[in-house]
């Protein structure tokens, strides 16, 4: 995630330094988008900003190494604000962020808690649409913003492939399937999705018989059980 998130930032900070745990990925990543691979103190003596997004159970080995930091932006994993604060006393700001990987077009959607200052506020603003919530409510946010881009990759993936068993060129299926869901998103965002299922399904066509097939397939419940098992999930 820390990886969307830079891509999104790209000609946004004067430079990007980068670190890892020796896997090699901060020179990769410094090297496709113009920054600079360095350990963990330089980045907390040196960045405006550090995006903290190690594995959870790293917090407390990793967070003395950036012991200079000033402002943080945590997209750990249930590790709450107080954890944060515990781990990194230094820090004057610390913002706990869970956004989903539509921020590397800067189409993300963010959900945040904590402080930042308003150059941060501003620097996260550029990688999609910020929502202020509850910490209480990471967890299930996660499982609906966070999880769902995934949900929607199978839906079109399958739309696509039934096409294409139907006798449609695969690449045109899909192509019609990613240009069409791109459409039926931003007339979502005029539209209540109910409403829109009405304007597209006439009464007795070919919609609503897709649409009562679903029904009978149980779709509407799968994709609960997916969130609720993510929820679960994350809350094991």
């Amino acid at each position: 995630m820390a990886a969307a998130m830079a891509r999104g930032w790209v000609g946004d900070f004067e430079r990007m330094l980068f670190s890892d745990s020796g896997s090699g990925r901060a020179q990769q990543l410094a090297e496709a988008m113009g920054g600079e691979a360095v350990s963990n103190e330089e980045i907390g003596r040196r960045a405006d900003l550090v995006v903290l997004a190690v594995k959870p159970n790293r917090l407390e080995e990793v967070a003395p190494q950036l012991g200079a930091a000033k402002e943080v932006v945590s997209v750990l994993a249930v590790t709450s604000l107080e954890q944060l604060r515990a781990a990194l006393p230094g820090a004057q700001r610390i913002l706990r962020v869970m956004p989903n990987v539509g921020v590397e077009i800067r189409k993300g959607v963010l959900c945040a808690a904590g402080s930042a200052s308003d150059l941060i506020w501003m620097k996260m603003s550029v990688l999609g649409r910020i929502f202020e919530i509850p910490e209480e409510d990471f967890d299930l946010a996660t499982a609906v913003m966070g999880c769902s881009p995934a949900y929607f990759a199978l839906a079109v993936e399958a739309i696509a492939d039934a096409g294409a068993a139907e006798g449609l060129d695969k690449d045109l299926a899909l192509e019609l399937v990613v240009e069409t869901a791109i459409g039926s998103t931003e007339m979502l965002r005029a539209r209540h999705p109910a409403a829109l299922r009405k304007a597209v399904a006439s009464p007795g066509g070919s919609t609503e018989a897709g649409l009562q097939a679903l029904d009978r397939e149980g779709a509407r419940e799968v994709f609960v059980a997916a969130v609720r098992a993510s929820l679960e999930r994350m809350r094991g």
